[in-house]
């Protein structure tokens, strides 16, 4: 390999990183406002709803140059339902119906195995294993900041968001490199 051409791969691979990156922390970001718009009633809700919502189609945007538009449609589905399911699971939870949580809670975690299989069946460079094990870790943060909002533990609530945010930037780490690997970037 040149000079030129290893500066380039480089240059390319930053790139890729960095995309997920802010995809990854807008993803806990805009989830983060949606609960404390939803905890406090706030009017800006509807517009930080569609915001958030729009975060799984600019993954698919990203993913569609590597996996075409069949995967990136598919994957931008499942991480919809997988937001959906956490506005409902938080508004449960701020109605205090504790059946309706455990439901919630259930279907969760199914779509976050459905995505981790997902994953793992395009990119033989990650495991569903190890997308379990962080979208777990991911789904069980996401409902503690929920909690600690919902009750009023601000401080644990802010101390809880700098882990959250460093679990986010392990999974956009992982998926980056995943794509690098299987495409040789």
């Amino acid at each position: 390999m040149n000079q030129i051409s290893g500066k380039a791969e480089i240059s390319r691979e930053k790139n890729l990183i960095s995309i997920f990156r802010i995809l990854w922390i807008e993803h806990i970001m805009w989830t983060r406002l949606f609960i404390i718009s939803t905890a406090a009633n706030l009017g800006d809700l509807p517009p930080v709803t569609r915001r958030l919502l729009q975060n799984p189609g600019d993954f698919a945007n990203e993913l569609r140059k590597y996996y075409g538009d069949n995967k990136a449609k598919d994957f931008a589905k499942r991480l919809t339902e997988h937001l959906l399911i956490a506005a409902k699971l938080v508004n449960d939870a701020k109605m205090g119906n504790k059946s309706a949580v455990e439901t919630d809670r259930k279907n969760w975690r199914q779509n976050a195995d459905d995505l981790a299989d997902f994953l793992a069946r395009i990119n033989p460079n990650w495991s569903k294993q190890d997308w379990q094990t962080m979208l777990y870790e991911h789904l069980r943060m996401t409902e503690s900041e929920a909690s600690y909002r919902l009750s009023s533990q601000y401080a644990a609530d802010v101390v809880l968001f700098g882990s959250i945010k460093n679990q986010s930037l392990k999974m956009a780490d992982y998926m980056s490199d995943g794509i690098s690997k299987q495409f040789h970037l």
